[in-house]
Formats: C-alpha cells, structure tokens, sequence
C-alpha cells in the first residue's frame, strides 16, 4: 500500500461549484447545504473550518465568519458521481443564519420541528 492517496478529479459544474452537504460528525444530522468552489475547498482544507462560495455575493465566506459558529471540519467525503462533497463537521453553535441548529428546521408544509439556537438579531447586524 502507498503512502500517496489517490487525487480524485471533482466535477465543479458549468458555474465552477460543486454542492457540499454539512453534517454533523457526531450525530449524522444534516446541517446546510452550500456550494463550494475550487478555492473555497483549498482554503477549508487547509484550515480545517469549513469555506464556501456564496452564490447570491458571489465570493468565498467562512462559516462563522461573522456570526462566531464555525464549523470545523472532521473528514471531507466525495460522492461517488464526484460531484457532491460530504462535510462532516463539528458545529459550534446553530448552522442557518434564521437561527436554527440546521437549516432544516421545516417541513415542507411549513411546519417548525425544532428550536431556534440562537436569536439571529443578536449575532448578525
């Protein structure tokens, strides 16, 4: 067996971003699903926090960044099309800006099923 791990050739799409899932390492609950660039997923692997691209400002954010909750990433998992990265993460404090600990906090009729983490007007300007 090497040493050296194989390198496995993502597949960004048209737009340069492949989808990223975060979710927590302990607990295998989905926390957010976010895109990811080419530079976005450098800087998360080498600082070991999780980066994204945000499509609506078109620019790399750290999750955290502002708000203090960052999430540091345990292991980084590909999908076996390459076009879909798995983070699993410890989160700290909640994942969704709205202040929940996920950003699936609903159900598609609009039902709440689970509590606000944070109060988002306390953390956010």
């Amino acid at each position: 067996m090497q040493d050296d791990q194989p390198t496995i050739e993502l597949e960004f799409g048209d737009n340069g971003l492949i989808p990223a899932i975060a979710q927590d390492a302990e607990t295998d609950e989905i926390l957010m699903l976010a895109y990811v660039s080419p530079e976005a997923l450098a800087k998360s692997q080498n600082t070991g926090t999780a980066h994204y691209h945000s499509r609506s400002r078109d620019e790399l954010w750290q999750k955290g960044g502002s708000s203090g909750h960052i999430q540091r990433i345990r292991e980084i998992r590909v999908d076996c099309d390459s076009d879909t990265l798995l983070y699993r993460v410890e989160q700290e404090g909640g994942a969704c800006h709205t202040g929940y600990r996920s950003c699936f906090y609903r159900t598609i009729d609009g039902e709440v099923v689970e509590e606000k983490a944070f109060d988002p007007s306390e953390v956010y300007e």
